[in-house]
């Protein structure tokens, strides 16, 4: 059984999407042991606190830099012993220093198809707001191996949404999380823990 630690940073929807897979048996081969929030009385940590799962925080703030957070993060998930690591609406950047300690053990969702709308500065509201302003008519989430390039690991799951004429930043959030996120990342991480994914340089091959 693979233990999954999951890092969020605020609401937990996502950890809310992977509790629910869990308990419905949808990731048979893994289970959610911890989940770390980079800040205090955050709603994911009652949704941890809900189902028994056991948390920590670490507050970004309490850090000077990245560098020191990235070591209190790669220390708290070896403590953990995380076999796969999930970042579910984590906000902090962290270095190397943890994806290298870490191979193709952490995954990240990210809501748009990259590499479109990716990279640093686009998260949250803001990937969403850029969709709409280029006119697209497509957009959706992606599933991804994190590396030390932000959004620029192999890609593991993606699926498209359609982008509505009449849609705001936050009805096509909304809709991206409950058609693409809340699927893609209990699925990516069944996968992991059942041992179906392959990386060969940066593609990954899936067994399913």
């Amino acid at each position: 059984m693979k233990k999954i630690v999951v890092l969020v940073s605020g609401g937990g929807t996502n950890l809310q999407a992977l509790i629910d897979a869990q308990e419905r048996g949808e990731i048979p081969d893994g289970r959610i042991t911890c989940v770390i929030s980079s800040k205090p009385e955050v709603y994911a940590l009652e949704r941890a606190a809900r189902h028994g799962i056991p948390s920590r925080v670490i507050p970004r703030k309490e850090y000077p830099d990245s560098g020191s957070y990235s070591q209190a993060i790669l220390e708290a998930l070896k403590e953990e012993e995380a076999d796969l690591g999930i970042y579910a609406g984590f906000l902090s950047i962290l270095d190397e220093r943890v994806s290298r300690a870490f191979p193709y053990q952490l995954i990240n969702v990210h809501p748009a198809l990259i590499p479109s709308f990716c990279g640093k500065g686009f998260y949250g509201l803001r990937v969403h707001e850029a969709v709409l302003e280029s006119g697209v008519k497509l957009t959706g989430a992606t599933v991804h191996f994190a590396t030390e390039v932000c959004d620029g690991g192999p890609i593991i799951l993606q699926k498209a949404v359609q982008v509505r004429e009449d849609d705001t930043p936050e009805s096509l959030q909304k809709r991206v999380m409950e058609e693409a996120e809340w699927e893609l990342l209990p699925r990516a991480a069944a996968l992991f823990c059942a041992g179906k994914i392959e990386v060969h340089g940066n593609k990954t091959f899936l067994h399913e």
